[in-house]
């Protein structure tokens, strides 16, 4: 079995030394729905946080 994940949306934003505490709450709220959140450091600009939204 395939397992296809979707890219819903995506933004960059100030990176928080608390937004893994947002991504975190949203995975194991809205895992039901096959959503699942990603957190990552901007490799250009390492002030910056790129969030990401996915289908599963």
């Amino acid at each position: 079995m395939e397992s296809k994940i979707e890219v819903l949306s995506t933004v960059k934003v100030e990176h928080s030394d608390d937004l893994y505490k947002i991504v975190d709450l949203l995975n194991r709220t809205l895992k039901r729905q096959d959503l699942m959140f990603g957190l990552a450091l901007d490799e250009n600009d390492k002030s910056k946080a790129i969030f990401t939204i996915y289908r599963t």
